[in-house]
């Protein structure tokens, strides 16, 4: 569309979070539409990266529509990794939409989009609860038997659930011995 402001934000969301969700509300009201890319998609069945990019989708799809956030705001596409960063953002670019900012609080991510030049600005992100809305919480909360539900929408919860996304972690984590991070 002409004239339309939109904005990439990339995350692996391993799992999509209360605070990933707070973040893109941010971010719509600063932009026209999103393209919410889905990062390190070759990466699954870890204990750092326990869900596959299929599943990624599906919970951060479900999560935005049951916030109410209209399905024409926003892009879901998955980004795998290249081991060359120097030419991240452009790879970056082949695979999503045209954007125009970046929102990222990732120190790599930043340099990356400065190095990078042209019209693309980079723009931060205001943390939300960042003690408890990490991806690393909410995996160590499914470990540790406690209450990881309360960091994640309902609809990544029923996913989780659904996938069985507990006896995944559990079974990965116990499989690659004690390497939680």
């Amino acid at each position: 569309m002409e004239n339309t402001l939109r904005g990439l934000y990339i995350g692996r969301f391993q799992p999509f979070h209360n605070g990933h969700l707070q973040a893109i509300k941010y971010v719509l009201e600063n932009v026209d539409e999103l393209i919410i890319a889905i990062g390190s998609i070759q990466d699954s069945h870890e204990i750092k990266n326990p869900f596959t990019a299929g599943e990624r989708h599906y919970m951060i799809q479900s999560a935005l529509l049951e916030a109410g956030i209209p399905h024409d705001r926003f892009y879901i596409v998955s980004i795998p990794d290249i081991d060359r960063n120097a030419v991240w953002l452009s790879h970056v670019r082949t695979l999503c939409p045209p954007f125009e900012v970046v929102y990222s609080n990732n120190s790599l991510v930043a340099r990356l989009t400065k190095e990078y030049g042209g019209s693309t600005r980079l723009a931060t992100i205001p943390f939300f609860n960042r003690k408890s809305y990490t991806a690393t919480e909410v995996r160590r909360r499914i470990l540790e038997g406690e209450n990881w539900e309360e960091l994640v929408p309902q609809a990544v919860t029923k996913i989780i659930r659904e996938i069985n996304g507990i006896n995944r972690i559990l079974d990965v984590d116990a499989s690659e011995g004690d390497l939680f991070y």
